[in-house]
C-alpha cells in the first residue's frame, strides 16, 4: 500500500514537471484526465494480472468513456507516467512504457499483427511523444528519445535520438556524456531543396527565353 501511494505521488509530481498550468494537487486529481486514466489503469492492470475475466476490460472501457483515453489492461506502465490532455490516446495490450514517459493527445501505441504475441511498442525511460504521433508494431524506442508531433514510427529508435516526419526519421542524436547534439542529414529536406534549385533554374531560363523572344519580335 505504501508503494502504491508513492507511485501515485510520483504521478502527481510528473504532472507538475510537465505542465506549468497545473496549480494544485486537487486540480490534478479531479481535473486531469491523464492522471485519472493512469489510476484507473492501475486497477484494470491488477485485475488483468490476477486473470479475472471481463472486469479488466470493463474498467478499461469505463476509463475510455470518462477520459477519452484507451489503455488496454494488459499494457505495462512505469513510474512518473504523464498524459497531457489525453483525448484520443490509445495504448495497446502488449505495449510497455518505462519511467518518466510523457505522451500528448492523439498518440497511438498500436499493433499490426493479429498473432497473440508481442505486437505493440516498447518505450524506454524519459521518452516524449508529441501530439498525434503513431508508433506501430513491436518496435523499441530507446531512453531519452523525443518523437515529434504527427510522426509515424514503424522502426526501432536508438537512445537519445529525435525523430520527426512520416515515416519517422532520426534528425539528431544527443550525446548524454558531452551534452552535444549530432545533426543527421535529412534526405527528404535535401531532396526538396534540390527540387527548389531546379525550379529556380528553369524559371530563370524561361525568363531569358521570353526576353529574347520579345526582342526578336
Amino acid at each position: 500500500m505504501i508503494g502504491l501511494f508513492k507511485s501515485i505521488k510520483r504521478d502527481i509530481q510528473a504532472v507538475f514537471e510537465h505542465d506549468p498550468a497545473a496549480k494544485s494537487v486537487w486540480e490534478i486529481v479531479f481535473a486531469y484526465p491523464g492522471f485519472q486514466a493512469r489510476q484507473l489503469h492501475r486497477l484494470a492492470h491488477t485485475l488483468w494480472r490476477w486473470q479475472i475475466p471481463f472486469f479488466p476490460r470493463f474498467v478499461s472501457h469505463i476509463n475510455r468513456f470518462l477520459t477519452g483515453i484507451e489503455i488496454h489492461p494488459g499494457a505495462k506502465i512505469g513510474e512518473g507516467f504523464f498524459i497531457d490532455h489525453g483525448m484520443g490516446v490509445v495504448i495497446g495490450e502488449t505495449a510497455e512504457i518505462g519511467d518518466n514517459v510523457a505522451l500528448y493527445q492523439g498518440v497511438t501505441l498500436g499493433g499490426t499483427s493479429l498473432m497473440k504475441t508481442k505486437r505493440h511498442p516498447t518505450l524506454g525511460d524519459n521518452v516524449v511523444v508529441g501530439a498525434g504521433a503513431k508508433l506501430i508494431g513491436a518496435i523499441t524506442i530507446g531512453d531519452n528519445v523525443k518523437i515529434g508531433a504527427g510522426s509515424v514510427v514503424i522502426t526501432s529508435v536508438p537512445a537519445n535520438a529525435t525523430v520527426v516526419g512520416v515515416p519517422g526519421r532520426i534528425v539528431e542524436i544527443r550525446n548524454p556524456d558531452t551534452d552535444t547534439v549530432e545533426k543527421l542529414p535529412d534526405p527528404v529536406w535535401e531532396r526538396l531543396e534540390t527540387l527548389e534549385r531546379h525550379i529556380a533554374e528553369l524559371e530563370s531560363r524561361l525568363n531569358i527565353m521570353q526576353s529574347e523572344a520579345r526582342e526578336t519580335s
